[in-house]
């Protein structure tokens, strides 16, 4: 590793050390190594499997706990026999947050596919916690309709009209908002009849895996391809709750690394505190990043493929998808920062960060002017200005610009009569 020799930021050149030609060293590699392990570990005996999972069940305590907050603020009154009921507060939100889109039975889609309530979460699109659940939404609310993802097809049938709350198109819209709010939190702990735990909502983006009919793996129900498998996994489980136990992992995994590199570049190298805080542009850390989460991606495949037994739903039910979402984000932002596709954008952000430092410190040097002391001082040149336009003789000029210096304090840079001054030789102009 190339180490400035005085361990500060003085110009430069030191900085694009730090941010460019900076290499691991083996250190670097072993601290992410061991932080990709310990989040390894974490996974394979704290995640496990739905419904068989430390994490998972304390996240699913934690998410009742946060729908049961929320349906007080909207309105739930538990009495002392239902205080800690979920399956009431999600009767409430049920209730308060009712929508057009939410058809369980093949009957309710006049039987165009196969949908139950246990998969309805997953082929609704609406029901997704992210841009496009909330795209389909407000779609589904303004136009009528429901739009499902059924045997790899976007299929949109006519439902119920559904009279949104508003006087306009913009309290149309954010009542919209609310109403798909409010259902996935009426979700996303299982409905209020469930038994035992329940089904929940998507993952992020998980309902894509709708679409990917392709593959062929032998089940112990028959052969079915990934979207069959990821539907099988996601009512056996694998939703929304399960992926915050799948985040932990992930995320002591990162923040333990950052803060090692970080620790390291400040007390050892002696950088500023503000040249360790993490960023994409420290190659070190990038590096770093890609080991830790690839050790930890690592050991939950080889935990996927030795528990499953080859069989291909329970290694998609083992498989950490969040953990491998976050390593494969981290080597496309490489591959796209090696070939410079990113140093545009980054330097387009860098340049409006300099304007905004310059800007900061312009108007840092406003603040500091006296206002008053300056129209004091104009005050004093509008003075001279007027004796410098006067239409006088030179002699009266003499005595006008005399006068000024009088009275404004100005020091003369001679004595007495400026001809008897100037007469004198050994005389000479000061001026102060």
């Amino acid at each position: 590793m190339r180490i400035v020799d005085d361990y500060k930021f003085s110009t430069e050149e030191n900085r694009r050390l730090l941010l460019e030609d900076d290499k691991c060293d083996k250190y670097d590699y072993l601290a992410a190594v061991a932080c990709g392990a310990l989040g390894g570990v974490i996974d394979v005996f704290l995640v496990g499997t739905p419904g068989n999972t430390t994490l998972g069940k304390w996240t699913d305590s934690q998410v009742n706990q946060a729908v049961m907050a929320f349906s007080k603020k909207m309105g739930w009154k538990p009495t002392a026999a239902n205080a800690n009921n979920v399956n009431s507060a999600i009767g409430h939100l049920e209730r308060t947050f009712r929508v057009n889109y939410d058809q369980r039975k093949p009957g309710d889609v006049g039987n165009l596919f196969n949908i139950s309530p246990n998969s309805h979460h997953m082929m609704s699109l609406a029901h997704s916690p992210d841009i496009v659940g909330l795209f389909f939404s407000i779609l589904n609310q303004f136009t009528s309709t429901s739009s499902f993802v059924a045997n790899g097809q976007l299929i949109t049938i006519r439902a119920d009209t559904h009279e949104l709350q508003g006087g306009n198109l913009i309290t149309n819209v954010i009542c919209g908002i609310a109403n798909w709010f409010g259902h996935l939190m009426s979700d996303i702990a299982g409905s209020s009849g469930s038994h035992g735990r329940g089904t929940g909502i998507v993952m992020p983006f998980y309902e894509f895996f709708g679409f990917c009919k392709f593959g062929s793996f032998s089940t112990q129900s028959g052969t079915k391809d990934v979207s069959e498998i990821a539907m099988q996994a996601f009512t056996q489980g694998y939703d929304f709750r399960y992926g915050l136990a799948m985040a932990m992992p992930v995320v002591i995994t990162d923040v333990l690394i950052k803060l090692i590199w970080g620790l390291r570049r400040h007390f050892q190298y002696r950088y500023p505190i503000r040249d360790c805080i993490p960023s994409s542009r420290h190659a070190t850390l990038r590096m770093m990043l890609l080991t830790g989460h690839g050790t930890l991606c690592a050991i939950d495949a080889i935990d996927a493929g030795v528990r499953s037994g080859g069989e291909p739903i329970n290694f998609f039910l083992r498989l950490n998808l969040v953990a491998w979402f976050r390593f494969v984000t981290l080597v496309l932002k490489e591959v796209l920062i090696r070939v410079g596709l990113s140093d545009a954008l980054y330097d387009q952000v860098e340049a409006f960060r300099r304007v905004n430092a310059a800007m900061r410190e312009y108007l840092a040097e406003l603040e500091r002017i006296d206002l008053q002391q300056y129209r004091r001082e104009t005050e004093k040149y509008r003075g001279l200005q007027s004796i410098m336009s006067a239409q006088v003789s030179e002699k009266e000029f003499n005595r006008m610009l005399v006068d000024y210096c009088e009275a404004n304090g100005i020091a003369k840079p001679w004595t007495g009569d400026f001809d008897s001054f100037m007469g004198n030789r050994q005389n000479h102009l000061v001026f102060r």
